[in-house]
């Protein structure tokens, strides 16, 4: 599979570095296309977080709107946007598409490709929860990043990847970790 993985600036920028390392681990995917907001590297800076570096990663601007992702014809399977802001959400749910990250998300959603978008709010407001269901009823997948504590994690690397490994598995790969009665 070829995934597109993008990061936004919202806080949470370890399941972004999760999902990545996941999906470099992950036999069946044959090349990541990266693309990080000007306000994600930001916040990954402040977080502390590096992502790892890989041949099959492929990095694109975000105002790189001529790349392959821009394209409906483009090889690109699926899309995973984690973490990912409110504003670009609703950006993505009103098919206002300004950057790279948008219009790919845009490709997803009109070809009926997989899009998973890991969002990072607390509360959400009226607006979060329709732009959420907007995207939903186009065809996109949303996961809060909210962790679960049913394996009693130990640490914040544990407790984030109950997120990460979730929002990877909803792209249609099998990631190799413990299940709920398992």
């Amino acid at each position: 599979m070829n995934i597109i993985l993008s990061i936004t600036g919202a806080s949470g920028a370890i399941y972004a570095r999760q999902c990545l390392e996941l999906l470099l681990s992950n036999d069946n995917v044959e090349r990541i296309a990266l693309i990080c907001s000007a306000n994600a590297k930001g916040v990954m800076a402040h977080e502390g977080v590096t992502l790892p570096e890989s041949e099959r990663i492929e990095r694109y601007s975000n105002d790189d709107m001529w790349s392959s992702v821009a394209s409906g014809s483009s090889v690109w399977d699926a899309m995973i946007v984690v973490p990912a802001s409110m504003g670009t959400v609703g950006r993505i749910a009103s098919g206002v598409s300004q950057s790279l990250i948008e219009r790919a998300a845009d490709v997803m959603l009109k070809e009926r490709r997989r899009i998973v978008l890991v969002v990072r709010e607390a509360p959400y407001s009226l607006i979060h929860l329709r732009n959420m269901t907007t995207v939903t009823e186009a065809g996109g997948i949303i996961i809060p990043a909210s962790p679960s504590f049913y394996f009693n994690p130990q640490d914040i690397e544990s407790l984030a990847l109950s997120i990460s490994t979730r929002a990877v598995e909803l792209l249609g790969l099998k990631v190799n970790h413990p299940h709920w009665g398992e």
